[in-house]
């Protein structure tokens, strides 16, 4: 027999007198193809990546065009969803005609592409891609490349929207949290700035969630206030919930860094509540000092971490307009004392000292693991572009593939063991399904792994995403 000689070929370990090897030329298999099928259910079921791609405004001449905006923005939010988070890898992924059918292809081999060289090719490639990104705020019909233009406030809209759409019951109360985060930039992209802190050139995105659902990621520069356009942002989201939704409690909450003034006084004027972390000073300790001393020694008794609270009304010097309510934790643990302070706008009535601190603001933890998801599981940080707009673009896109994932295990992996599991967990029991693709005149047939272990819970999620929605939006 002949050697097989092609370049393609990779020899492995042998497996006694057999040789291994392996290549390349499996043709049309993708290697996220059940992902893929269940994300496109949940786009084309709640109609989310519709929603998103109808906040620009493309200026292409419609004669000319291959790729509409809807299939640029459904391959780039699909393929971050599936892990692939860099634009280069568009390259290979433009012939997945898995993700060509989940990004709205009907062409999903690419073979009546009009140009010889792109045939084979059903998607867009890097190029492409990257001048959608970079299309700056005034680009025209006149432009030579940059022609789609982003509305930002239709994509800000999009987000609180999605949030509104999830609860045909309005809820007796929402929970705005707060959250800045280290965007870390490797480059000379405008906007960046060293901050001391993080020790890094970075950005600082201002996060803003409602339990797991995503409401705003503004992209903002490091050297400012981490607090900045915290007002606008909060007045923004809570005019389009109140739109809909007038007599709904809204309590914002937050670490020390947003405890501004301007942002309390703005919640005092408009009816809307706040539990703020308060950083400690002098004042502020020897105010718990007794409680602290009582801690102590209960700590030396006991061996383990004593929390006494107190419940007072303070006002800084100079920054705060009025005096506020404020809990202090006195909390000693072994070895060292641990005061800590959140200010608030709510009723002693109704949330006491101990209950407010433990149960309400200690729970604003859990937003980290959703900027986790965020920063990590999608790839909101991967600005590396060189404006500022094209890169609060990309926090955008993350932005949406982390409500897509979000709403497949809202909806389609509700009552399942991976009902509140992070996405890249997600990804990797669940989306990373490889599939052999036959495409027909009548018909698109994916065959899918017949070894998969979890084949039972995919059928579970597919069953709920159809039955929440019964038909095509």
């Amino acid at each position: 027999m002949e050697t097989d000689c092609r370049e393609t070929q990779l020899a492995f370990q042998g497996l006694g007198r057999r040789a291994v090897v392996a290549d390349f030329s499996a043709g049309r298999l993708s290697t996220e193809a059940g992902g893929l099928l269940l994300l496109r259910e949940v786009a084309e079921r709640s109609g989310l990546l519709r929603q998103f791609a109808a906040c620009f405004t493309d200026h292409r001449d419609p004669a000319l065009l291959e790729h509409t905006v809807a299939e640029l923005v459904s391959q780039r939010v699909l393929a971050l969803a599936c892990g692939d988070e860099d634009l280069n890898d568009h390259d290979v992924l433009r012939d997945d005609a898995v993700l060509a059918l989940a990004a709205g292809k009907a062409d999903v081999t690419g073979a009546a592409r009009a140009r010889a060289r792109d045939r084979g090719h059903a998607l867009a490639g890097t190029s492409t891609l990257n001048r959608w990104e970079r299309t700056p705020a005034d680009a025209t019909a006149a432009a030579r490349y940059h022609k789609i233009v982003y509305d930002a406030a239709a994509i800000e809209h999009f987000f609180v929207a999605a949030f509104l759409a999830a609860h045909p019951t309005p809820p007796a109360e929402v929970v705005l949290d707060l959250d800045a985060t280290d965007d870390p930039v490797h480059g000379h992209q405008e906007g960046r700035f060293f901050h001391g802190y993080y020790r890094a050139y970075c950005y600082l995105p201002l996060y803003i969630f409602a339990g797991d659902f995503l409401l705003a990621a503004t992209l903002r520069r490091a050297d400012g206030d981490g607090a900045a356009g915290a007002v606008e942002e909060v007045e923004r989201i809570v005019t389009q919930l109140r739109a809909q939704w007038p007599a709904v409690r809204i309590i914002v909450r937050g670490d020390s860094g947003f405890a501004r003034d301007a942002l309390m006084t703005w919640c005092e004027a408009h009816a809307v509540d706040y539990v703020l972390g308060l950083a400690r000073n002098e004042r502020l300790e020897a105010i718990v000092s007794l409680e602290l001393a009582l801690a102590e020694i209960g700590c030396a008794v006991t061996r383990a971490p004593v929390r006494l609270y107190k419940d007072f009304v303070y006002q800084t010097r100079a920054s705060w307009t009025r005096a506020r309510r404020v809990i202090g934790k006195a909390e000693h643990l072994p070895g060292k004392a641990n005061p800590r302070f959140v200010v608030t706008s709510l009723p002693a009535d109704q949330w006491q000292a101990g209950a407010l601190y433990a149960q309400l603001y200690c729970a604003r933890g859990d937003m980290e693991n959703r900027i986790k998801e965020q920063q990590l599981g999608l790839f909101a940080d991967r600005t590396s572009t060189a404006t500022m707009r094209a890169n609060q673009l990309r926090l955008w896109i993350a932005s949406v593939a982390y409500v897509l994932v979000h709403e497949l295990r809202r909806v389609g992996l509700r009552g399942t063991a991976l009902a509140r599991a992070q996405v890249t967990t997600i990804r990797t029991r669940l989306l990373k399904l490889g599939g052999i693709v036959r495409v027909s005149v009548r018909r698109i047939a994916i065959a899918l792994s017949g070894v998969f272990p979890l084949r039972w819970l995919f059928i579970t999620a597919l069953t709920n995403l159809q039955t929440t929605y019964p038909r095509r939006c």
